[in-house]
C-alpha cells in the first residue's frame, strides 16, 4: 500500500480516505493546507493509484476496511480524524465502527456508508456482467469520463487530468476501479452487503464526535438524497453546501472549499 505521510511526526493525524476511480492526488491541496500543523495520512487503497495492483486479490469492502486497519496499526496511531470521499465513506466508518475509540472529528465529502438502492445508469451500466469488464478496463470507461463528469463549475486542467489518470493506463492497472464498481452491494445477497449493514447499523456511535459535511450539490452520483439520508442519521450536523460542485468537491471548489475543512480540523 502507497500512502501520503506528511507533517509533524504525531500520534494524532487527518486520515484521508479516497473513492473510486481517484487516488490519494484527490487530497493534494488539503495536505498541502493542513500539513504545517498536523500530521496528514492519504493512503492509495490496494489497486489503486501507486499502490500495488493485484490481479487476485480480495476486493472487497471487508478486505479495504482491513488494508486500513493494518495501515493505522503500522504507524501507531492513537487518534485519527476522518475526511471520507466517495467509497472513502463506507470504508472509513467502517474501520471507525471497528475502532471507534480512535476516532476524533469526521468530514464527510459527498459519500455514503449506509445501504442505498440509489444508483445512476452510468454506473449501473458498468456493473453489467461482461460488458461492464470491457468497458471498465478495456476501454478505461470509469475512470476517464470521471475526469469530466465530476465536474461542474470548471474543467479540470490537463495536467490534473493527467495526474488522475496516471495510475490507470492499461487493462491490469485498472482492477481495482472495475472491483469497486463490482463491489457496489446493491443486491440482497451480496458478499458486502453485511458488512455495509453493519456499518450502518453502528453511525449511531459517533453522533457525539464533532462533525461536518461538505457537499456539492451537482454530483451526478452522491446526490443530495444521500446528503439528506446523512442529516437524518445526524441531525444538527453543520453543512457547508455548495451547490454547483461536482463529484470533485475538493477540486471544483477549490479554496472555498478546502478552507471549510481545515477551519473544522484544526479548530479547537
Amino acid at each position: 500500500m502507497s500512502f501520503v505521510d506528511e507533517g509533524p511526526r504525531q500520534d494524532v493525524a487527518v486520515l484521508m480516505l479516497h473513492g473510486n476511480p481517484t487516488w490519494s492526488f484527490f487530497y493534494r491541496d488539503l495536505i498541502r493546507d493542513l500539513s504545517p500543523n498536523i500530521r496528514c495520512i492519504a493512503p492509495d487503497h490496494i489497486g489503486m493509484g501507486l499502490s500495488d495492483k493485484p490481479q487476485h486479490y480480495d476486493y472487497t469492502l471487508d478486505n479495504r476496511i482491513k488494508d486500513i486497519e493494518a495501515l493505522i496499526k503500522t504507524l501507531d496511531l492513537k487518534l485519527v480524524h476522518l475526511v471520507v470521499h466517495d467509497w472513502g465513506g463506507a470504508i472509513g466508518f467502517g474501520f471507525a465502527a471497528r475502532h471507534p475509540e480512535l476516532i476524533g472529528k469526521i468530514t464527510i465529502l459527498n459519500t455514503a456508508a449506509f445501504v442505498s438502492d440509489q444508483i445512476p445508469w452510468r454506473i449501473s451500466i458498468c456493473r453489467v456482467p461482461i460488458l461492464g469488464k470491457l468497458l471498465v478496463r478495456g476501454l478505461n470507461g470509469f475512470a476517464a469520463p470521471a475526469v469530466w463528469m465530476s465536474m461542474n463549475q470548471r474543467k479540470l486542467s490537463k495536467d490534473e487530468q493527467k495526474g488522475y489518470l496516471l495510475p490507470y493506463s492499461n487493462w491490469n492497472d485498472r482492477v481495482a476501479v472495475n472491483a469497486f464498481v463490482q463491489d457496489i452491494p446493491l443486491e440482497l445477497n451480496h458478499p458486502s452487503r453485511p458488512t455495509l449493514a453493519f456499518i450502518e447499523q453502528n453511525l449511531s456511535r459517533f453522533k457525539t464526535n464533532p462533525k461536518l459535511i461538505v457537499w456539492g450539490g451537482r454530483d451526478f452520483c452522491f446526490n443530495d438524497h444521500f446528503r439528506d439520508r446523512w442529516l437524518k442519521i445526524f441531525p444538527g450536523t453543520t453543512v457547508h453546501y455548495f451547490p454547483d460542485c461536482g463529484h470533485y468537491i475538493l477540486d471544483d471548489g477549490g479554496a472555498p472549499v478546502r478552507s471549510k475543512v481545515s477551519e473544522f480540523v484544526l479548530g479547537a
